[in-house]
């Protein structure tokens, strides 16, 4: 499963990247307008730092406008991928872009069927928020697991993004279930490392080891 992280902020980009363990970016309006930077100045840094994926998201509504914006977004760099809400209209821009050669993410999904006609539409990638439908009371990881299944049943190339995860364990279930990709905040991907138990060890074998004689 790859690991992406979810945000604007080039700092935290970079600390994940220093890892070795990120494969890609996903960003949002919120995201971008929380930098207090030009829009293109942050896309452009964030590209020259992560060589993968980079998801940036469309501000337009209506179809004719999100293919025109999507089309000037994707050139800005090959890594990019456009992210366009599973709406009616973002359907058609979807199905207009994809022969065009331009990745899209369809984004804002809540439901296993709009998964399934932004696949048939050419997706790349589809992004479920599982924490959102967990905070109104229903299963994000089910969503998830209906998707896999489609997907799988059908043969779609578009690749699972599990979205708006809230802990360590949405990305043990993504992980689980088979989903290709899991974007993060930086605060939960550094929870992916620890356990009290490696603290604990390694405190022993710390202190044994200053015993050795030098």
């Amino acid at each position: 499963m790859k690991i992406f992280i979810d945000t604007a902020k080039v700092e935290e980009i970079r600390e994940a990247q220093s890892w070795g363990i990120l494969d890609g970016v996903t960003t949002n309006p919120s995201h971008i307008a929380a930098t207090g930077r030009p829009f293109r100045d942050v896309v452009s840094e964030i590209c020259e730092i992560v060589d993968g994926p980079i998801s940036v998201e469309v501000g337009s509504t209506t179809a004719p406008e999100m293919i025109e914006e999507a089309e000037r977004i994707a050139q800005m760099h090959k890594n990019i991928v456009v992210k366009i809400p599973v709406t009616r209209e973002g359907i058609k821009a979807i199905k207009a872009l994809a022969p065009r050669g331009v990745k899209v993410n369809a984004t804002l999904n809540f439901s296993a069927v709009q998964a399934l006609l932004a696949a048939k539409a050419g997706a790349a990638y589809i992004s479920p928020f599982v924490g959102r439908l967990d905070d109104a009371g229903q299963s994000g990881m089910e969503l998830v697991h209906e998707i896999k299944t489609i997907y799988d049943n059908y043969g779609f190339d578009t690749e699972i993004i599990v979205a708006a995860i809230r802990n360590t364990r949405h990305v043990l279930e993504a992980a689980l279930i088979g989903a290709h990709i899991c974007t993060m905040r930086l605060e939960i991907m550094r929870q992916l490392f620890e356990h009290p138990m490696t603290d604990r060890g390694l405190d022993i074998f710390l202190k044994d080891w200053a015993k050795v004689p030098k």
